[in-house]
Parts: structure tokens; sequence; C-alpha cells
């Protein structure tokens, strides 16, 4: 059975710092590509950061510079560390897990707020 967990969301005020982490278990994980989604009341997810099964990443313009994903295969786990965080950084931040089949996981809330 494949799981993907998150954890590391919670209560922060602007400007401070929070890191979450997704682990895997069930799959190959070095062989998948791992993302970080987020999803805002009312809207689609979008793309936060995403990270190949060789370590390149790519973000979202909106957290360039803030925020930085990272893997560590032997642990089969995804790590983002956010910083400088805003308000508008709110919302429910989901992992995703992507070769052959793609995986979710159920998501961790964050809240940014003063």
């Amino acid at each position: 059975q494949v799981q993907l967990v998150e954890s590391g969301g919670g209560l922060v005020q602007p400007g401070g710092s929070l890191r979450l982490s997704c682990t895997a278990s069930g799959i190959i994980f070095s062989r998948y590509s791992m993302g970080w989604y987020r999803q805002f009341p009312g809207k689609q997810r979008e793309l936060v950061a995403s990270i190949s099964n060789t370590g390149v990443t790519n973000y979202a313009d909106s957290v360039k510079g803030r925020f930085t994903m990272s893997r560590n295969n032997a642990h089969s786990a995804v790590y983002l560390q956010m910083n400088s965080l805003k308000p508008e950084d709110t919302a429910v931040y989901y992992c995703k897990a992507a070769f052959s089949t793609i995986y979710w996981g159920q998501g961790t809330q964050v809240i940014v707020s003063s």
C-alpha cells in the first residue's frame, strides 16, 4: 500500500519559517519525481515546487527565493523549507509522487497570521 504522509504544518507569524516533510512508503522512491502543491479555499491545487528523481528543482514564481525543496532518497522523504512566510502562503499543502502512477498525500495546513 502506497502512503505519502506530510507533516510540519501549523500556525506561524508573517516572516517566520516552517519546514514541511513528506515521507513515502510502498514505492521505489528514487524513481519518483516529487512535488509540493498547495490549495486555497475554492481553488484548484497549484504547484509550489518540484524535484526530479535526479534532484533538479523547479519553483513557482511566487515562492522563488523563499522556499527550498530537497529530497533524501535514503529516507524516502522530501522537504519544503519555507522562509519569509506571508499571509498569502496560507493554504493546505500536499505532497505528490509521480512516476508510472501519481500519488497524493493527505495534506497539511499552513496558516500564516499574526
